[in-house]
């Protein structure tokens, strides 16, 4: 599930609510640069971890329209990450 602001994606590693990151967590912090597909369309993108404040906005701005995702980060002990993809 991503989240859509502007030309900007934003990813979620929650791993349902796991208390390790998933693998693919890992995959995008060794090589930022990846490609999605959205729909019909695919996009080369560059990844970056959102933190902070940003972070937490985003965050929160996903659990609101999806309550799941706040069920996810009340039954971990990690802080879920958050991932900016911005198209190149």
């Amino acid at each position: 599930m991503y989240r859509r602001e502007g030309d900007t994606f934003y990813v979620f590693a929650t791993k349902a609510g796991a208390d390790t990151h998933p693998d693919w967590y890992h995959h995008l912090k060794a090589n930022p640069a990846a490609a999605i597909e959205v729909g019909a369309e695919r996009f080369a993108v560059v990844a970056s971890e959102i933190e902070g404040g940003e972070r937490d906005r985003i965050y929160q701005s996903h659990a609101a329209s999806f309550p799941q995702f706040a069920d996810y980060q009340a039954g971990t002990i990690r802080t879920i990450p958050v991932f900016a993809l911005v198209p190149t």
